[in-house]
């Protein structure tokens, strides 16, 4: 059979982590695999409360054995991931599938194991994700496509007309009711191939929070894999428990360095330009709709301002194929993607 490991990243929500892993053991039991609990220089005792109560479980004994290693630096959600996939199996070594599950995450009965059959079944899949629904049952959208030019002003302009006119761009696809591909997927439950990752590389760690599983996804669909939205596979979501995303007040200034980052590296300085152009531009063009229509406004504080402001500083900067130093917010970095 092939071998699992599965990494569950912690900042700040120990006791939350501990019931990710919980869930995920029992999913696992009948598979040969092991879990890494990464945490991300959490700073708050997380490292010592989870080294505890992995033991005082049994669990580091376990018939799946869980160990908890420290991350050191908090560079964001992909090189947290990236320190547990690194690390392999705790024989040392590398397994065939890899499984990154959200601190915030719990997969319901079967839904490791539709990922785990999924791969084996479909040997062209280089990643497949799950159906993730929060725990009031409500689904949430996971299943994407790739963010472009005319994607971002179908997003930021919301006209009902535009956006049947480019139906064929829009970013966040309707919740699909059968197993289907997709551009990309949500990280809060994502099994990939470590053959795969070895082939095309593991997440970038320029982003700190945001796009760095869409530009995994892009790189893989580039390498000619495929993603597959698995719909047996059910996942709980709690979303935006260590990101504090609900409380945000303004938009944080690394959602600006990431998406301008992914559109760069992706595609190009010139694409990039024109894709911020394009999401300036139909923000623009909402806000007017605003001044004469009662609606809520649908964004962050401040966000069309605090957006031209990164853009005319990133234009100033000569559109390079970087990103600034990211700092760790006080409030915390996620353990993934919040999906709403």
């Amino acid at each position: 059979m092939k071998t699992l490991l599965t990494v569950i990243l912690n900042w700040r929500t120990a006791a939350m982590t501990l019931q990710s892993a919980e869930a995920a053991l029992r999913e696992m039991q009948d598979l040969p695999s092991a879990l890494t609990i990464v945490d991300n220089n959490s700073g708050d005792g997380s490292f010592e409360t989870l080294t505890a109560e992995v033991a005082a479980r049994g669990w580091d004994t376990g018939q799946t054995p869980v160990r908890v290693i420290q991350s050191g630096h908090n560079g964001g959600f992909g090189a947290g991931n990236n320190v547990g996939i690194r690390a392999g199996l705790p024989n040392g070594a590398r397994p065939d599938y890899v499984y990154i599950l959200n601190s915030d995450a719990f997969p319901d009965a079967g839904a490791i194991r539709a990922l785990y059959d999924h791969l084996n079944a479909h040997p062209g899949t280089g990643f497949a994700g799950s159906f993730i629904h929060g725990d009031d049952g409500a689904p949430h959208r996971t299943a994407f496509r790739f963010p472009s030019i005319l994607a971002e002003f179908e997003a930021s302009v919301r006209f009902g007309p535009v956006s049947r006119l480019l139906r064929r761009y829009i970013v966040a696809q309707p919740i699909p009711t059968v197993t289907t591909r997709v551009d990309w997927l949500a990280g809060a439950s994502l099994m990939m191939r470590q053959d795969v990752l070895d082939d095309i590389g593991l997440f970038d760690e320029t982003f700190f929070l945001y796009f760095e599983e869409t530009e995994l996804c892009h790189r893989l669909a580039v390498a000619g894999h495929a993603v597959d939205y698995v719909r047996d596979s059910h996942v709980t979501h709690i979303g935006s428990v260590s990101t504090g995303m609900r409380t945000w007040a303004r938009m944080p200034a690394y959602w600006f360095d990431s998406r301008q980052y992914y559109f760069t590296k992706t595609h190009g300085s010139v694409y990039a330009i024109f894709a911020t152009i394009s999401l300036i531009f139909g923000s623009m063009l909402w806000r007017l709709r605003l001044l004469v229509q009662r609606k809520d406004r649908g964004d962050p504080p401040r966000f069309l301002r605090d957006l031209i402001a990164h853009a005319a500083r990133w234009f100033a900067r000569g559109a390079q194929h970087k990103m600034p130093p990211v700092q760790a917010p006080v409030t915390g970095p996620a353990t993934g993607t919040v999906t709403e």
